[in-house]
């Protein structure tokens, strides 16, 4: 079973990224991309209304890292460090089952550079190789082809497409299921 310690915070460095703890700086970045239309399009949950609520989740991520519960990476470029542009993380914490579920979200300026395929790389290689992980998973909407793509292209595979299983705004809405094994 998985002994998770996120202590002290784990940095990841990529070639242009860094994967750092958040501060509650970055809380107008963290308003913006939990309540932009376009990076919340197949984030079936409530926006984020105000900089008081991003402050906030901000400090409920930050003391579930430090309770060993799941881990949220800030993400910023190495040239910018400061800069939020997005988020990834391990959530729904499996230990039971050496398992987690990965999310993300990234501004929408930096779409199409890869760099969220960057940051999932090194998240990856920290779950399997620090965390001790044998499988990944990631939930998404089906019609969030991009996400698709960047999951593929990092090498997982799509094992379930669930149909009207999440309730969201009065309709049930489809999941697809992606998963990544330790190979």
């Amino acid at each position: 079973m998985l002994a998770l310690n996120f202590t002290p915070f784990p940095e990841l460095r990529t070639e242009r990224l860094l994967l750092r703890r958040l501060t509650n700086d970055d809380g107008p970045q963290m308003l913006f991309l939990r309540s932009d239309d376009r990076v919340m399009r197949y984030i079936d949950r409530e926006k984020t209304k105000t900089l008081e609520e991003a402050v906030d989740f901000i400090e409920r991520v930050n003391k579930l890292a430090d309770a060993n519960e799941s881990i949220l990476w800030g993400i910023a470029l190495l040239d910018d460090p400061g800069t939020l542009i997005g988020t990834i993380c391990y959530w729904r914490m499996m230990p039971e089952h050496d398992r987690s579920e990965v999310g993300y979200v990234l501004h929408p300026v930096h779409w199409n550079k890869g760099i969220m395929k960057e940051a999932l790389l090194a998240v990856i290689r920290y779950g399997f190789e620090e965390m001790k992980l044998h499988s990944i998973e990631a939930h998404i909407n089906p019609e969030n082809i991009a996400s698709g793509k960047v999951l593929e292209n990092t090498g997982f595979v799509r094992e379930a497409y669930f149909r009207e299983n999440y309730y969201f705004r009065g309709k049930y809405l489809d999941s697809a299921v992606y998963s990544l094994l330790k190979r």
